[in-house]
């Protein structure tokens, strides 16, 4: 037993240091390691089995709306990203960039993709003739390098895994019905499939991204009270197809411009769902995303019978679609248990001598370490239902800590305090200006996160300034 309370003990306590808590169990659970590259992470085998899933089950939903996926290059060359002003001053600070090529120095420097937006307007500039060469419903699934000052894993680093979605469209209301539905697939995504609600909304001018008319976000709310950027979709109305080109000739034989949008969700969404989820034992998984949703553990695997039952087991359990494993390492049962825990494992099957005497086995459930007695014929049925009830209490428990960290402030002093002394999303109303936007960030370190779809008025008045409000934002400190 020593061992196993030596794995828990390794992790800080979410209470003494949240952010220790985080590193701790990004590395015990063995999602990543530390590179030799400052600020760039190796995904290990369990890491990168989350985003395989997470990936598999967004490009399902993708593909349904008509979405192709293709590939971009890494490289853009300087003159492609000069064209759209506004992009490029949004990514200068960030861009990393090739300038030689063996020992050879290059004629013109090479960025290293922060995103792609240049070189999905370069090709549509030239496949884009016909109002029926329309939409173009384009994705890719790659990485992308953004020479970030500080990391920290998944959350922030130099080099991330991502989708990027970038589409066409021959008219401004159909860019916009895509740019909205892409939003929307990823808040039901995250809801139904991570058990994370998040908060919708439309970003400022401030915060919306580097050439766009318009971004949308879905917000998500941690443990600790801060908010994370989950993922974002953005209308770009057709200032890249002007920079660009991108021109088609409609039915009545009429030049026009394309309507963009780009949309994009990466691997800062595990961040998330270890913050929004864990403990302090551990990563605790949704079952849907759970790499490995049970693990089989044989207690006194020596004794006669034990192991060749718990072989049983999990052959029951995986042809009844779960994903299972079986724990037949030399380790002890107690660590056994401590690993499972640690790795979120959404439950356990128990099997010793005593239940094969019995005929029975024991089901624990990972979230609220709940244990079920259950007959061998019926370990399958139960082992789904208790997955099945999972899933859908971590997303009220997730709902019910976000709606309980809202607060409401009416004028600057509530907004302070709160600020100062509540972690949580903060509602307040804004005469949309930035100079009170900015007062806001610089003297409490809250940024505005949205304005929700759902407007609704809780003060007639800016909570900074005191003139006419014009919108209700969500403000909050964020990652």
């Amino acid at each position: 037993m020593a061992k196993d309370k030596k794995l828990v003990e390794q992790i800080t306590s979410m209470e003494e240091d949240f952010a220790q808590w985080y590193t701790d169990v990004v590395k015990k659970a063995e999602l990543v390691d530390y590179s030799s590259v400052r600020g760039c992470m190796v995904y290990r085998p369990y890491g990168y089995a989350i985003w395989e899933n997470i990936q598999r089950e967004l490009d399902r939903r993708f593909k349904e709306t008509g979405v192709e996926n293709v590939y971009m290059p890494m490289f853009i060359p300087e003159g492609l990203l000069q064209k759209e002003k506004d992009h490029v001053e949004g990514f200068a600070p960030e861009v990393a960039w090739v300038t030689q090529g063996g020992f050879e120095p290059l004629q013109e420097r090479l960025c290293v993709r922060p995103t792609s937006e240049t070189l999905f307007c370069d090709l549509y500039s030239k496949i884009v003739q016909s109002h029926r060469d329309l939409p173009k419903l384009y994705n890719q699934w790659c990485s992308v390098v953004r020479w970030e000052k500080t990391t920290r894993p998944f959350l922030r680093s130099m080099e991330f895994l991502w989708q990027e979605g970038h589409t066409a469209h021959a008219t401004a209301a159909e860019a916009q019905e895509r740019t909205i539905q892409m939003l929307n697939i990823y808040a039901d995504f995250c809801e139904k499939y991570l058990a994370i609600p998040m908060i919708k909304g439309k970003k400022t001018d401030k915060e919306k991204f580097a050439g766009a008319e318009e971004t949308y976000t879905i917000e998500a709310l941690m443990h600790d009270g801060k908010a994370l950027q989950s993922g974002t979709s953005h209308n770009f109305g057709d200032g890249f197809a002007k920079a660009f080109d991108i021109k088609y000739t409609d039915k009545d034989n009429t030049l026009q411009y394309v309507h963009q949008t780009s949309w994009g969700m990466s691997t800062r969404i595990i961040g998330a769902i270890i913050m929004v989820h864990g403990d302090n034992s551990g990563l605790v998984l949704p079952p849907k995303v759970a790499p490995t949703q049970a693990m089989v553990i044989p207690i006194a695997q020596h004794k006669e019978g034990v192991l060749e039952k718990a072989e049983e087991l999990r052959a029951a359990l995986a042809a009844a679609g779960i994903r299972v494993k079986t724990d037949a390492s030399d380790k002890g049962p107690g660590f056994k248990f401590a690993e499972q825990e640690m790795r979120g494992i959404p439950v356990r099957v128990e099997i010793g001598p005593k239940d094969l005497e019995n005929g029975t086995c024991t089901i624990v459930r990972r979230d609220t370490r709940e244990k079920y007695e259950v007959t061998f014929d019926k370990v399958s049925e139960k082992a789904l239902e208790i997955l099945d009830k999972m899933q859908h209490a971590m997303l009220e428990k997730a709902r019910a800590h976000r709606d309980s960290h809202i607060f409401d402030a009416h004028d600057y002093d509530e907004l302070k305090d709160i600020a100062e002394n509540r972690p949580g999303f903060i509602r307040a109303m804004w005469c949309g200006s930035l100079e009170c936007e900015m007062k806001i960030k610089d003297d409490l370190a809250v940024s505005s996160r949205c304005m929700p779809f759902e407007q609704e008025s809780i003060s007639d008045v800016c909570v900074c300034c005191g003139k006419p409000a014009k919108k209700l934002v969500y403000w909050g400190k964020a990652y």
